[in-house]
């Protein structure tokens, strides 16, 4: 954390000494949201239906199988009295074994919605950032940075390049589509 201060203090003398040394140029500094893109854009908003679908369909899956257990647990416990030690501890063997296949498919679920999250926002990352390069030389711009990433507290709405970028993210992902479609 402390590192960070340091680099955006680095990174912000360095600007400031820029445009000092160019005397009459403006340094041109953006800022984009990238979690507002991934709300509002087509893809941002097809990645986040894949994950409540997916995350869905493993919820409900789980809660099957926890009501199994429920069952079961209520099964064992009107039978257990009129079971045999032997027959009992078998039973509870069993249901022990059930608990911990729960458990382990549960750890599996969370393990895939992460990295089904993590493939998904990063490639919404990797196309974001090239369209911010391309944007960036093309514009001009000195510096583009991300405002949670970088820590920016406050910038001023004429900075935000964010509602640029949607558009050309949109439009890059139908192309994209149509290509793949081919």
């Amino acid at each position: 954390m402390q590192t960070a201060k340091i680099a955006s203090a680095a990174a912000i003398l360095f600007l400031f000494s820029l445009t000092v040394s160019y005397g009459a140029d403006v340094a041109k500094i953006g800022v984009v949201n990238f979690q507002r893109i991934v709300e509002v854009s087509s893809a941002g908003k097809s990645a986040q239906a894949e994950i409540k679908i997916r995350g869905e369909k493993m919820e409900a899956d789980l809660k099957k199988k926890g009501s199994e257990l429920e069952r079961l647990k209520k099964s064992f416990d009107r039978e257990a009295l009129v079971m045999s030690g032997e027959m009992r501890e078998e039973k509870e063997r069993e249901f022990r074994i059930k608990i911990n296949d729960f458990k382990s498919l549960e750890k599996k679920y969370k393990e895939e919605f992460k990295v089904l999250n993590n493939r998904l926002i990063n490639r919404i990352k990797k196309d974001v950032f090239e369209l911010i390069e391309e944007m960036g030389k093309k514009e001009g711009y000195l510096l583009i940075v991300e405002k949670h990433e970088a820590g920016v507290l406050y910038s001023p709405t004429a900075i935000d390049i964010t509602d640029k970028l949607i558009p050309l993210y949109n439009e890059k992902v139908a192309r994209q589509a149509e290509k793949d479609k081919k």
